[in-house]
């Protein structure tokens, strides 16, 4: 449903502004407003973006379709079904429709395309289609979407209920795929993601690939004749590596697709969240060019452009050793915006097509998370440690806020990011930050929490975690680091532990602790360490090798990495970075260290982990409970029901926070607010 006219007044702050500010508790998860997608109208006097925020009642996560003026003056909600969430704005060539994605009205929340007329009027479904859209863009003449659809299941019956009969027994799981498992999506079997085109006036939809290939990332070409997508089309098995490549097909029923790269490695990969972009003239196709296949993740990406009539791919500012996302041209097709990950941060470049050089348009202390620009306007999505992204128009180098949807931080005091560095053990600098509890006094030794990121290949950035302004708020001195291992630093830097997790790695972390405590204000007798993901995984290997911690809590972790193998999505990157197990079975035990040697372990640990994650299996966090429950430690192990390796449903995640504080108060001897506070 559309709510027509509701105008957000963003001007005067409400009354509770006024107010002392006050810490954050957990509860404000309710309040955070997260903004994605970005884009600005074809005339640059409008920006469509979505909003998820948490909603309460329901106990689910709903995302909404909004528009801000270039002004900030007025801020229109766009869609507003209570039950379910609609996504991925994007306005028509000529400005008239907004279209957007949604499984409203869908028992199976299967999600169509939807158009709404921005001069009124309800929004309509424009397809019927059995399996999902994921993704869809429209031609430059506003007249054919190009959409990638996923196949309904062909092996289910009535789509896995048995037909009208509930009591008849589902059919059996039949695989024969190489990668057989993937998180959210469960066992892999024929189902495939493929381009289609819409025609918006008849609402005819026609097939454009086939073959047993997954598409993605449909752009068109200026002309509107062509499609460029992205796709595995290894004719061995394209389950068995990552060797993505850039294709061009005509946009006709059953066309035949061409490649436009063949580099043999991953050419934008989707998992990059970075669409190809095509020069204003079309004759060039800017993308991103991955690194090794050994390397995979570990390796930097690089900005490259190829010519759409055939020939070797060029790339650009070729010695950044930093990661590139979102290619955006100008106008004039004489240089192509970036956003740049680096240390801490990511911001907003220019590369010049004439010599590949590399200019900074937009850089600081913050994280620019997404661009747009039309009708010479430019806007970006940025964020900053103490306030969560909202919407900036940039006026030549110089930010403007448009968008205020995070308005209730006015009543709370968050904690700004201190950015932090340190030597290890071999010298090497690291990076990391602090957040400093409320009223924190100089000379004051404080409990302290040591907190990992997942990844490895990701890094803590100076943007809004509200996890780690809970725990600040709480009281605790919190302790971020970005070990080797992690992005922003550099190829070198990210690969450093291939395959030696625990050990470079381990150091770093354990060096941040250390400098801490020299500072004078981490406490050495009330320390925590804790994370999720890989996160979790280090603090195993962290317990196992240093008995200073006093509480963990590990999040969907594994251990006994040999157990491990076949049992998750990531067969692949386990079969380059540790070989076989049959074939390399030292690396495998000896990355199993925590498992095999829980002995070791002196930490009271409680290990999470959603009950369907196929990303890091529960099996693993299963283990490691049983072994330290075999040795007498006190531990939990936590399950939530029907969560997957990032926990969706809001009450969880809430109570994941919640048990956090509890386990890390009841060993580091903190109190809870409002009960004399951290001593």
């Amino acid at each position: 449903m559309r709510i027509l006219g509701l105008v957000v007044l963003l001007a005067s702050a409400p009354a509770w502004a006024q107010d002392p500010p006050r810490p954050l508790v957990p509860e404000d998860l309710f309040s955070e407003r997260v903004l994605a997608d970005p884009e600005l109208s074809p005339e640059g006097s409008w920006v469509a973006y979505a909003v998820t925020a948490a909603d309460k009642k329901q106990d689910k996560s709903i995302t909404h379709v909004f528009m801000s003026s270039w002004d900030g003056k007025q801020t229109l909600q766009m869609t507003s079904t209570p039950n379910a969430s609609e996504k991925n704005p994007k306005f028509s060539p000529d400005g008239r429709y907004l279209a957007f994605l949604s499984g409203r009205g869908d028992e199976k929340e299967v999600e169509q395309l939807w158009l709404l007329d921005r001069a009124g009027g309800e929004a309509e479904k424009i397809t019927e289609t059995k399996g999902s859209i994921s993704d869809y863009a429209w031609s430059p003449d506003g007249k054919r979407l190009a959409l990638i659809v996923e196949d309904p299941d062909p092996e289910a019956d009535d789509e896995e209920t048995g037909g009208k009969d509930k009591k008849k027994a589902k059919q059996p799981i039949v695989l024969d795929r190489f990668q057989f498992k993937q998180d959210v999506e469960g066992y892999l079997g024929k189902k495939r993601e493929r381009l289609h085109v819409l025609d918006l006036a008849d609402r005819k939809m026609i097939r454009v690939t086939s073959g047993e290939f997954d598409d993605a990332m449909p752009v068109w070409s200026p002309d509107g004749k062509r499609i460029a997508f992205v796709s595995r089309r290894s004719r061995f098995d394209f389950d068995r590596d990552d060797n993505y490549d850039l294709f061009l097909v005509d946009a006709a029923e059953n066309a035949v697709p061409r490649a436009l790269t063949n580099y043999p490695a991953a050419d934008n990969k989707p998992e990059w969240s970075s669409r190809p972009a095509f020069s204003p003239d079309g004759t060039q196709i800017a993308y991103l060019q991955g690194p090794s296949l050994k390397l995979f993740e570990y390796g930097v990406r690089k900005l490259a452009v190829v010519p759409v009539a055939g020939g070797a791919p060029r790339l650009l500012a070729e010695t950044l050793d930093r990661n590139p996302r979102g290619p955006v041209w100008s106008k004039d097709g004489k240089s192509i915006r970036v956003i740049i990950e680096d240390d801490r941060t990511q911001y907003l470049a220019e590369v010049s097509l004439r010599d590949g050089a590399l200019k900074p348009m937009l850089q600081g202390r913050n994280v620019v998370a997404a661009y747009t620009s039309a009708a010479g306007k430019e806007a970006v999505l940025l964020g900053t440690p103490t306030a969560p992204a909202e919407i900036f128009a940039l006026e030549g180098r110089t930010p403007r806020q448009v968008t205020r949807h995070n308005a209730w931080l006015q009543a709370i005091k968050p904690a700004p990011a201190e950015e932090i560095s340190f030597k290890s053990a071999d010298g090497t600098e690291i990076h990391g930050m602090l957040y400093k509890p409320p009223g924190f006094q100089a000379g004051r030794k404080y409990p302290t929490l040591l907190r990992l990121h997942g990844g490895p290949q990701s890094q803590y950035a100076l943007s809004f975690s509200f996890e780690l302004q809970a725990l600040a708020a709480h009281g605790y001195l919190v302790v971020t680091v970005n070990p080797r291992g992690s992005t922003g630093r550099g190829e070198a830097f990210s690969s450093a532990i291939y395959a030696e997790w625990g050990k470079k790695d381990g150091d770093d972390v354990l060096a941040a602790v250390d400098y801490v405590t020299a500072q004078g204000i981490a406490d050495p007798a009330r320390l925590g360490v804790g994370g999720w993901s890989y996160g979790g995984i280090l603090t195993n290997y962290v317990i196992a090798r240093d008995t200073r911690f006093k509480a963990a809590a590990s999040g969907a972790s594994i251990s006994n990495i040999l157990a491990g193998y076949g049992t998750d999505q990531y067969i692949r990157d386990y079969e380059m970075e540790l070989g076989r197990p049959w074939e390399n079975t030292q690396t495998w035990l000896d990355l199993s260290v925590p498992f095999l040697h829980a002995d070791r372990i002196k930490t009271p640990t409680l290990f999470l982990c959603g009950e369907k994650d196929f990303n890091v299996p529960l099996q693993n966090s299963e283990q490691m409970y049983q072994a330290l429950k075999s040795i007498g430690l006190d531990t939990q192990l936590v399950i939530y029901p029907g969560q997957f390796h990032g926990l969706k449903r809001p009450s969880y995640k809430l109570d994941t926070l919640q048990r956090y504080l509890a386990w890390y108060d009841k060993h580091l001897g903190v109190s809870a607010p409002g009960e004399g506070g951290a001593p």
